[in-house]
């Protein structure tokens, strides 16, 4: 793994905190794998250290971490345990989000990030329905909120809820009825804080292809209570409006290079650890093949790093930008995702046929990997999006070449 990225002590004591941690869940992620359990003391432990504080605002305990802070710090304990860090992800995509960009009540932020910051626990957007399909391409949630005295009624039942056993806070997209400002009614998030009553996780993803520990449950609501003012991000139906940028979903793009790197790692180690008698007590290392293949891998990956490695940079170092980083990020997103998948099956490939057991980790980030792609921006609209920021980009430096030469034509005349 290339240090170049880091430059000073605080992002270097992140990324080994990471590391260190990591290594410290490598065998429980393998077992928790295997038997699909939740793996509840990973996320106690990231508490206690310190490391799901990081990224809180300092004003409410936690240390201001930035996103290139996290996305360090997130390739380093996926290599070792993608299941738990892609739930860390979804919580800095919340924290993150909110940090940088106000929009709820000062009295839910304190109470949001001083209870994460004390007590632990992860935050995330419970958004995805069945019949709903991928968040990214819009439609209304089925879910609903019902006013009652002092504030809503959720009901509505969500899939793929990453993390959900370990979830202190559930940002639940709902639908809000009628009314006299928003005729057609409105979507919101009714932030719901667990335990609570009508709150119940169906336990439904252990057992399916990847980051079987991931707890990607289903969870139902039926006529859980939320507060008024704990109805946020209210938007009208009918007046939709696009999605600002946000430079911490890299830090979930993270967790799939950290998958790779992983990949990479375990693929050098059987190549100099593996002497088959073939080879006279030769590791496979010194097959060119092998040779090759492992500095493919280790090329691809490091230019995946680079361009994740500079969106971040580019996010935390330039606030004024980040309204037109939208292209960068989901260029980021698709490059390292497929890049990743990629690079996970070369790995099995030195490997041969003991990649396909569970005594090698191989098998398992390979199967991790692939839930990367499904996740937004998914690949054509990742693709449609820069593709449409170049042709814009293009036509805009005609323009302007058009004009300048039409300036120089009547300066002449």
């Amino acid at each position: 793994m290339s240090q170049l990225f880091e430059r000073t002590p605080r992002e270097q004591r992140i990324a080994n905190l990471a590391a260190s941690l990591g290594r410290s869940f490598a065998q429980g992620a393998a077992q928790h794998d295997r038997d699909g359990s939740f793996p509840h003391t990973h996320y106690r432990r990231l508490h206690e250290a310190g490391y799901l504080r990081l990224a809180i605002p300092r004003a409410y305990g936690g240390e201001g971490a930035s996103v290139f802070d996290m996305v360090l710090a997130q390739e380093r304990l996926a290599a070792h345990d993608a299941a738990t860090a892609i739930g860390v992800g979804m919580l800095l995509n919340v924290i993150g989000r909110e940090a940088e960009f106000p929009s709820w009540p000062e009295t839910v932020r304190q109470r949001f990030f001083t209870t994460l910051a004390r007590e632990g626990g992860i935050a995330n957007s419970v958004v995805t329905e069945a019949a709903l399909g991928s968040i990214s391409r819009g439609g209304k949630p089925a879910a609903t909120a019902t006013r009652v005295a002092g504030g809503w009624r959720v009901n509505g039942h969500k899939i793929f809820v990453t993390a959900a056993p370990a979830l202190r806070y559930l940002l639940v997209a709902v639908q809000l009825p009628p009314s006299d400002g928003a005729p057609r009614g409105e979507v919101a998030r009714a932030i719901v804080e667990a335990p609570a009553r009508g709150l119940r996780i169906e336990p439904t993803w252990a057992g399916n292809l990847s980051q079987r520990a991931g707890g990607s449950d289903d969870v139902h609501f039926h006529d859980v209570f939320v507060a008024d003012e704990w109805v946020v991000e209210r938007q009208r139906v009918g007046e939709p409006a696009p999605p600002p940028a946000n430079g911490w979903w890299l830090s979930l793009v993270a967790v799939y290079l950290g998958i790779g790197q992983g990949a990479l790692d375990a693929a050098a180690d059987y190549a100099n650890g593996r002497k088959p008698s073939a080879l006279g007590g030769q590791a496979i290392a010194s097959l060119a093949q092998v040779q090759q293949t492992i500095g493919q891998i280790a090329i691809q990956l490091d230019a995946a790093r680079a361009l994740l490695y500079a969106t971040a940079r580019r996010w935390a170092d330039h606030p004024q930008e980040r309204e037109r980083l939208g292209p960068q990020i989901a260029a980021a997103k698709q490059f390292v995702t497929n890049t990743v998948c990629q690079v996970t099956d070369q790995a099995l490939r030195v490997a041969g046929g003991f990649s396909l057991t569970r005594d090698l980790v191989l098998e398992r980030h390979f199967r991790d990997a692939r839930a990367g792609l499904f996740q937004p921006p998914q690949d054509d609209l990742a693709l449609g999006l820069v593709g449409r920021s170049v042709l814009a980009a293009r036509q805009a430096q005609e323009q302007t070449h058009d004009h300048s030469v039409d300036d120089a034509q009547r300066r002449a005349a």
